[in-house]
């Protein structure tokens, strides 16, 4: 079923990347009122993120860096940030079970159903979530999504006058080692590249067929998503993958990036919703810190950030910014087809999808 980006919705990624335990760490002013006891800790005022990469800034200017520095202001309690890919983090979160780390898990569908599968979440529905859209929760409050993004691709503008529009453009033999997708089955972009050549090719069988093709251009397997965007920019490469949230927060200081989104030869350019799903990590070691970062992380003042900070689109429909950002990501949506994946058929036959791509393409 589609939706058109005009939707009031779209008003308003990814990768083993070389982990990076990034500890957040600014200044604390005193809290006011009396601290809630954790599960395990009544004294230490930290919660541990893990995350899929996207919404923190290189430079310190993205939504994490905002909403997690006004976050410690507010409550005293310090945020230590660890971010991987989408993958990574839930593997990593898994080899954890019996030592838990994490308290909080942010990543892309269909990892975030990944990990509630693999028992790693717990219950609880942050303040907020009743103006998040059904399609982007789980009904047992095992994760919300904070932020909404989309699939897609980059492309270098400087060097191609416009943008591909189909993914048999891409075949051509002037983008033989000029055109890279991160990994599927360890990046969620990587992922969402074989999703979406399953739907506009009409099945496993056709996409498979099309990226055997397509692996005669490309350079080879990337861990990191967001690594791809610096590359596209130079020119190192011409075209990428990646969605739309990390890749305009990009553009801001890679000025030669495009985002674009592949139609099959005769049809429509077509997308499909890849929130950023957090959810509560099950005996997390600062359970109740967990929760009231969740709760921030939806709050009005947070998701009215999402777009003007982060380039990203609101989890909460009822917030519908006029930024310049809201309004430059809405032309780049307008036209493009939205599709909703199945994500239970995904997330229970991922292992033979990505098989599937790896027999196809050699990987």
């Amino acid at each position: 079923m589609s939706r058109n980006a005009r939707d009031p919705r779209t008003l308003l990624r990814s990768a083993v990347a070389v982990t990076a335990a990034l500890a957040l760490t600014p200044a604390l002013t005193a809290c006011g009122g009396s601290s809630t006891a954790d599960s395990k800790d009544s004294t230490e005022k930290v919660v541990t993120v893990y995350s899929a990469d996207g919404l923190k800034g290189e430079k310190g200017d993205g939504w994490y860096d905002k909403v997690f520095a006004d976050f410690t202001q507010k409550t005293g309690i310090k945020v230590k940030y660890v971010e991987g890919g989408s993958g990574e983090m839930v593997q990593r979160a898994v080899r954890e079970k019996t030592n838990t780390q994490a308290d909080v898990l942010i990543t892309l569908p269909p990892f975030i159903q990944q990990a509630d599968g693999k028992g790693l979440l717990e219950s609880y529905t942050p303040q907020g979530a009743d103006k998040v859209n059904g399609r982007d929760k789980a009904a047992d409050g095992r994760w919300t999504s904070v932020v909404n993004n989309y699939f897609g691709f980059i492309y270098n503008k400087k060097e191609l006058p416009e943008a591909p529009k189909t993914w048999e453009q891409l075949l051509d033999p002037k983008f033989k080692g000029k055109l890279q997708y991160s990994t599927p089955g360890v990046a969620g972009d990587g992922t969402a590249v074989v999703i979406k050549a399953m739907h506009d090719f009409g099945g496993k069988e056709p996409a498979m067929e099309y990226l055997k093709k397509l692996q005669t251009n490309n350079v080879g397997p990337s861990s990191s998503t967001s690594k791809l965007a610096p590359k596209t920019d130079k020119g190192e490469i011409l075209v990428a993958n990646g969605d739309v949230q990390m890749n305009f927060a990009q553009s801001r200081s890679m000025p030669n990036l495009g985002i674009w989104f592949p139609a099959k030869d005769g049809g429509r350019p077509t997308t499909f919703a890849l929130p950023y799903a957090a959810g509560l990590v099950a005996d997390a070691p600062h359970t109740e810190n967990g929760k009231k970062l969740l709760d921030y992380l939806l709050s009005e003042e947070a998701q009215k950030q999402v777009s003007a900070v982060g380039g990203g689109f609101p989890a909460r429909t009822d917030v519908k910014p006029t930024d310049a950002n809201a309004v430059e990501l809405t032309k780049i949506m307008t036209g493009v087809e939205i599709f909703e994946p199945d994500w239970a058929d995904i997330d229970k036959n991922l292992t033979a999808y990505v098989d599937a791509w790896k027999s196809a393409t050699g990987s």
